[in-house]
């Protein structure tokens, strides 16, 4: 149990190691060095909903911005694959985005992608915990 929980901590530095590496190198390139660039980087964990096809999430983008959300019309089927509808709010309780969510098993992983109009707005990469399922996520730029 205790290699099992030091192996998923393991993974979860590496996974925000490796979406913060991009931030750094494009940071150092930057002209204004005076001017504070955003961490294009984002964090959310997912928990089953109570009603089979939903999933309820935690969400942060930067450590700037952060909220609840409710992801529906998903499968009613064991596991977190599927394609849902998710609607994302601030503390505050208000409306803040929504997305098409696809989410697909990599293995023992997940690959996760949030679409606006047929368009790919946000990637991210996930697994699951004990809480529910975890993703690392940052939005598509190109």
């Amino acid at each position: 149990m205790r290699k099992q929980l030091f192996i998923r901590s393991l993974q979860i530095k590496l996974l925000i190691i490796a979406f913060t590496i991009p931030y750094f190198t494009n940071s150092q390139n930057a002209t204004d060095t005076n001017a504070k660039k955003p961490l294009n980087i984002g964090f959310v964990l997912y928990t089953k909903g109570n009603t089979p096809g939903t999933l309820f999430a935690r969400w942060n983008y930067a450590n700037t911005y952060s909220g609840p959300g409710l992801a529906t019309g998903g499968p009613h089927s064991e596991g977190y694959v599927g394609k849902y509808h998710v609607r994302y709010f601030y503390e505050s309780g208000k409306f803040s985005d929504e997305y098409d969510l696809v989410i697909e098993k990599a293995g023992d992983f997940y690959d996760v992608s949030w679409i606006i109009n047929e368009k790919v707005a946000a990637k991210g990469v996930g697994m699951e915990v004990s809480d529910g399922l975890a993703v690392g996520w940052r939005r598509v730029t190109e």
